[in-house]
């Protein structure tokens, strides 16, 4: 009977956490909105704060990709997006148009994850989540080391992919680079979606990362697609690897390092469990950081990666499961 009681009372606050959920980000957006309105550096800090929550969304979500489907944070990412980044560079320089190294590097960056899983990450997957999480910060101290030895640690510049225009829109002076940035992540972020979504492979990726032994059973090749769910993840990252460098107007092997921690505190803000919830994350955290540096001033630009740290330890103190995560409930 007690039992029976406990189980209403976590499904009743299962119902009610999403409308709280929605009522948070519905007076978030109205507040950003109000803002905007009345002050045009306000939304001129939104637009930019968006654009670089949306960077910080797609890795949130490459890491949410990898964690449902192996249960393993993979550390690595950030600079695996990094190195994909400098192999962009490394294309243009060698004659490629910018759009056209976008393309070739998102599809190197895919052979790259996909190999990553197969070499190093499926032979300890089985054994432990220590093990592999061991592999993915030697994996962090490898690539790190091979970029270096490769290109050096001299800054390096790419072309502008959007140009040096602005937009006015009211009064509201908007540089072209941030709505560019924006549109891209969505657009690639909506194609892994509806990758998800509407496709068998999609389908089975799902199935594997969520009951892999049932789907063994009906033929899915379990371990080739979460071989995939990491080529998937690393592409994710070069996305947001390739956006975030205009935003830092120089490419260095330091470039995805805290752009890591900003993508750890919208993941687990979100719910490591919610590709969703790691987007929303993302935008949340680029916007509350670009409006804090500017409004709060004892906190200055160099205090954004402290600031994301403890969001990152609040919210797993306070809240583990994050905004749309699910608290695992265990019967003993």
């Amino acid at each position: 009977m007690v039992a029976a009681a406990t189980s209403r009372l976590e499904s009743l606050c299962s119902r009610t956490a999403v409308p709280a959920t929605s009522l948070l980000l519905l007076a978030g957006a109205t507040g950003l909105l109000v803002g905007s309105l009345r002050s045009s550096i306000f939304a001129q800090l939104t637009v930019q704060g968006l654009a670089l929550g949306s960077v910080y969304g797609s890795l949130a979500l490459a890491l949410v990709l990898v964690y449902r489907a192996t249960h393993v944070v993979n550390f690595a990412q950030g600079e695996l997006a990094m190195a994909t980044t400098y192999v962009a560079w490394q294309l243009i320089q060698w004659g490629l148009s910018y759009w056209e190294a976008f393309a070739v590097t998102l599809a190197i960056a895919f052979v790259l994850g996909t190999v990553l899983q197969v070499v190093l990450i499926r032979p300890v997957q089985h054994r432990s989540v220590i093990a592999a999480v061991i592999v993915t910060v030697g994996l962090f101290i490898l690539i790190d080391g091979v970029v270096d030895w490769v290109w050096g640690s001299a800054l390096k510049f790419m072309p502008s992919p959007f140009g040096t225009k602005t937009y006015d829109v009211g009064g509201v002076s908007i540089s072209r680079l941030y709505p560019g940035m924006f549109l891209v992540v969505l657009a690639s972020v909506l194609l892994v979606w509806a990758l998800f979504r509407f496709t068998k492979l999609g389908l089975a990726m799902r199935a594997a990362a969520l009951r892999p032994a049932e789907s063994a059973l009906v033929g899915v090749r379990v371990d080739w697609m979460l071989a995939i769910g990491w080529g998937l993840a690393a592409v994710l990252g070069a996305v947001a690897g390739l956006m975030a460098e205009p935003s830092q107007f120089v490419l260095q092997p330091t470039l995805m390092q805290p752009i890591l921690v900003y993508a750890f505190a919208a993941a687990v803000l979100g719910g490591l469990e919610s590709p969703a919830g790691a987007v929303i994350g993302g935008l949340a955290i680029g916007v509350s950081l670009t409006l804090v540096v500017q409004y709060v001033h004892p906190i200055t630009s160099d205090l954004q990666t402290p600031v994301a740290f403890a969001v990152l330890v609040g919210v797993l103190l306070l809240k583990p499961s994050g905004l749309f995560g699910q608290r695992e409930v265990r019967r003993v």
